[in-house]
């Protein structure tokens, strides 16, 4: 059955760097043509378009050895051959390729049977876009000598015509198709170091990275930061958050005064009764004083609590589904810092952080015309395209510019970078990564949710660091702090 391409989909997952997964037993001729229109859209989206023939090359090479390795793995095990033995693997490469060729529809259903799958996977991460080959028949020790022995190789030969003259041995998966791929990467400008191949929990994933077109990267970020230079125009905080934000940072501040300038503005008091009143403080009644809700959050939830507060008055938020979804994450990173990571003093940050982690977003929710005008000339000016501005509206960069609107406002360095990396969680600083893991879990599981991603989408390294091993695990917490959000909803 063909499968149609999801082109939003994909535009979607380069704004928020999220990965795209397609996963096969048997690499049917339909799912090759299928990752290959994927990787062009993709390649299309990052500038990148005339790299598409020779990259779909260098992907339908590691796609078949990654099928070919799983079929020796099968073929071995019906042999009753070890293949980690030198002298049995010996013997079993001397028949393996004709009798599986022989009868290889045999072998693929074995492998489906098996459980041995091939994975491809395309992610956008910072300025670099990877395309990497995943199976689940780990590439031993010996096996990836033999890969790097033909990298080597490669050095020998200026061009294709010289290795396809040359007599290589490829009765292994990895023979003259890699020197051709690691001279295909240097034909359009990439070296051996873009190309990697090892085993990582159980996988042998084969990986190629490609960065952005230069002129794309340059548009970007030239688009990105004359934004943010522009945001930083816009009005500062209103006149009273700046003084309460003075009353909290004096010392000699009594917390009665700070309560009091509080209760001069109506939303923000409406705020903090609703922070104060919600599930984290699983207070026994409700508290209407300002004064206790000021002493039950603290100066630290104050100042946190003024961030976003703040922050909504300056850019003038009218979707509200955009702060829905921020309040969610809030809400859902709060409860995972305090019942999996049980440090009190990340609480406030996860909470503030959930709800501006999209702050490069909001920016676009409503543009102030002066602003779009400002903008528009600019992109004129400097020839750069609307549709680099279309993409920036629609979430491309979103983090990075949310990144640097909160290093211009001087935001906590934990605020920052949960919100420059909520997307790309291992980037981050060790010092902030229970927080920034916090957010970008809570932010996920918003997602999934909606349907925009799955769990094999989400990074490992957060997953384990929560303790979650398995999709069931994940499902479970998900429909815990979903009730626990209606139910915390229901109450205001």
């Amino acid at each position: 059955m063909t499968q149609t391409v999801d082109v939003e989909q994909i535009k979607k997952a380069v704004s928020s760097s999220v990965p795209i997964a397609i996963k096969t037993f048997t690499l049917p001729h339909e799912t090759e043509v299928y990752m290959e229109e994927v990787l062009d859209i993709f390649l299309k989206e990052l500038g990148q378009e005339q790299l598409t023939d020779r990259l779909s090359y260098c992907l339908k090479e590691l796609a078949v050895n990654a099928k070919k390795a799983n079929t020796k793995r099968v073929y071995f095990k019906e042999k009753g051959l070890d293949i980690s033995n030198p002298s049995d693997y010996a013997a079993g490469m001397t028949t393996f390729k004709a009798e599986t060729l022989e009868n290889i529809q045999y072998f693929l259903q074995k492998q489906k049977e098996a459980g041995l799958y091939v994975k491809i996977v395309f992610h956008v991460k910072g300025k670099t876009f990877t395309m990497s080959v995943h199976n689940n028949a780990e590439i031993s020790k010996k096996e990836q000598m033999r890969v790097y022995d033909r990298i080597a190789r490669s050095r020998a030969f200026d061009s294709m015509e010289e290795a396809l003259s040359s007599v290589l041995d490829d009765s292994e998966g990895a023979g003259l198709g890699i020197v051709i791929l690691i001279l295909m990467l240097k034909k359009i400008g990439l070296d051996e170091d873009a190309f990697d191949i090892d085993a990582v929990d159980g996988e042998t994933v084969a990986r190629i990275t490609i960065p952005f077109s230069n002129v794309h990267v340059e548009n970007i970020t030239e688009l990105s930061r004359q934004i943010v230079d522009e945001i930083d125009e816009l009005p500062q905080f209103p006149d009273n958050i700046v003084y309460l934000q003075k009353l909290i940072n004096d010392p000699t501040s009594e917390l009665s005064d700070i309560a009091r300038q509080i209760s001069t503005d109506p939303a923000l008091t409406a705020d903090l009764l609703k922070l104060v009143n919600s599930a984290q403080f699983m207070l026994p009644k409700r508290v209407d004083n300002i004064v206790e809700a000021v002493k039950l959050v603290g100066l630290r939830g104050i100042k946190n609590l003024l961030y976003s507060y703040g922050t909504s008055k300056i850019l003038d938020i009218n979707q509200k589904w955009l702060w829905d979804h921020s309040y969610k994450t809030a809400f859902y990173a709060y409860n995972l810092a305090k019942n999996f990571k049980k440090k009190k003093d990340i609480l406030d940050d996860v909470y503030v952080g959930g709800i501006l982690h999209d702050m490069g977003k909001i920016i676009f929710a409503d543009v102030h015309p002066e602003l779009l005008e400002k903008i528009t000339a600019f992109c004129a000016s400097k020839g750069i395209g609307k549709d680099f501005m279309e993409a920036l509206s629609a979430g491309l960069n979103h983090a990075e510019i949310g990144g640097m609107i909160a290093e211009k406002w001087n935001f906590p360095a934990s605020l920052i970078e949960a919100i420059r990396y909520h997307h790309e969680p291992t980037e981050c600083s060790a010092e902030y990564a229970d927080v920034v893991y916090t957010v970008y879990l809570a932010n996920s599981l918003c997602n999934i949710e909606d349907g925009q991603l799955f769990y094999e989408q989400l990074s490992e390294p957060v997953l384990k660091s929560f303790g979650i091993t398995s999709e069931a695990q994940l499902k479970l917490i998900d429909e815990r702090l979903s009730q626990a959000f209606k139910a915390d909803l229901e109450k205001m």
